[in-house]
């Protein structure tokens, strides 16, 4: 087994990330694999990636006051051991200046020259002098500009919320986004109860916690990673954040059914909806990637799920196969993912303000193909995990203003009553709510429920 510091491990996730534009959860995986920590390296390691990627335009705003080149013309690795040297310096509080910036300055050498380490020597030794005197932009006199440099969130999309929601509710929500999320997964209602199922996991030395929203939801704390534990791999629960959990209750299709799921790797959602069936019945998995198709049959094989049928399909054209046949269909349509940056912190990096509007015109076109395979009486679901309205309520709008024979219909009934008296899904009458981490605790996660008439 390979040794490695802990900064060693996050520097070789973040190069990954910065480079490679792997997703974090994947790059940090990997490098834990890869060198196995104890327990408490892991941990640090984890908090040293996120907690920079969290952070990353506070952390570049930081270092362009002290560079006299821009950070972004400096050698990768350097870069990042500059990122998180300054990650460090101002956001912990329990790791030394002094070890910040030795432990950077020995990363300098392993990947730079002597040039570099006197750089990073030099500029994290200035920012840890001299942080106090750090003035972020003052959010007040400039809510956008303010809230994009302390939140480390792009200003197209700061702009777009404190529009929206106001600066106030705008700031909540980066800050939300910033926010370790909670271990969340779904009982496997086929194999074991909620209930039994804390019990199982109190034998393992985990802590868990019922979710506040769906029936099936434990958030869970105190164990070295998900893999590790004998209840995962014995198929006694899923990981899914709540919001996503309550997908499957917003269509809550009968036993027997005949269910569609279009868009539907690595199959969390598929196989909610087969505990939901009772695991009778027949449900298409779609997905257009085939190399997806084996991560649906590793879960449904490890859950126990006889039911699911794995099939590469492009969802846009799903009425080819399957038109006027299905009892339910589900479409957890691809989207911009804003809503699960507080899981995925460097994607809100990623995403330009222009792929909203191509992602609507796809996500329409993917509701209409799949609204031409379902039975009159038929239910349709359709959710993202997102927070704009171009991809959520007018996609709904501009699919009912072309499809007469649909119609929203209440989730009173299908999701908790509680949801009605929070803001942004107390819509739950209506057919449709908007989840969002600061009001929730959840990821951000919008569902709304057809029916056809």
């Amino acid at each position: 087994m390979q040794k490695k510091s802990a900064r060693g491990m996050a520097l070789e996730a973040l190069y990954a990330v910065d480079q490679e534009e792997a997703y974090s959860n994947i790059a940090l995986h990997r490098v834990l694999e890869k060198y196995r920590p104890e327990k408490l390296d892991r941990g640090f390691v984890t908090e040293l990636v996120y907690g920079t990627l969290r952070n990353l335009g506070a952390i570049d705003w930081v270092l362009d006051k002290f560079l006299k080149k821009p950070l972004a013309g400096l050698p990768p690795w350097i870069r990042n051991i500059l990122r998180l040297g300054v990650y460090q310096i101002i956001y912990l509080e329990k790791v030394p200046d002094s070890a910040a910036c030795n432990e950077s300055v020995n990363l300098a050498r392993n990947y730079g020259h002597a040039g570099t380490v006197k750089l990073v020597n030099g500029v994290l030794r200035n920012v840890a002098r001299n942080r106090e005197q750090l003035e972020f932009p003052d959010i007040t006199r400039d809510p956008v500009k303010g809230i994009s440099v302390k939140y480390s969130h792009p200003e197209w999309i700061v702009k777009r919320w404190v529009e929206e929601f106001g600066p106030e509710e705008a700031e909540k929500l980066c800050r939300a986004n910033n926010e370790i999320p909670p271990n969340t997964v779904r009982t496997n209602t086929l194999k074991i109860t909620r209930d039994e199922l804390k019990q199982v996991l109190a034998r393992e030395g985990v802590q868990s916690v019922e979710g506040r929203f769906a029936p099936e939801t434990l958030a869970l704390e105190g164990f070295k990673s998900v893999g590790s534990l004998a209840a995962h791999r014995s198929g006694l629960f899923m990981v899914q954040d709540e919001s996503s959990t309550l997908v499957g209750h917003a269509l809550s299709p009968e036993p027997g059914s005949f269910v569609i799921d279009a868009c539907s790797a690595p199959g969390g959602k598929s196989t909610h909806l087969a505990q939901l069936m009772n695991n009778r019945g027949r449900i298409i998995s779609a997905d257009i990637h085939p190399h997806k198709m084996s991560l649906i049959e590793e879960n449904a094989a490890r859950l126990g799920v006889e039911i699911i049928e794995p099939v590469v399909l492009d969802a846009a054209e799903l009425d080819k196969n399957f038109s006027g046949s299905a009892d339910y269909i589900l479409v957890d349509a691809p989207c911009s993912g804003l809503g699960v940056l507080r899981r995925r912190p460097e994607v809100r990096w990623r995403k330009k303000p222009e792929q909203i509007t191509a992602l609507h015109d796809l996500q329409v076109k993917i509701l209409g193909s799949a609204a031409k395979c379902l039975k009159p009486g038929g239910v349709l679901v359709y959710s993202t995990c997102t927070v704009t309205h171009e991809e959520n309520i007018d996609v709904i709008n501009e699919f009912l203003n072309h499809h007469g024979d649909f119609q929203l219909e209440s989730l009173a009934g299908y999701l908790p009553a509680s949801l009605s008296t929070i803001p942004g899904t107390r819509t739950l009458s209506r057919g449709f709510v908007q989840f969002l981490p600061h009001l929730h605790g959840t990821d951000g996660f919008f569902i709304s429920r057809l029916r056809k008439k």
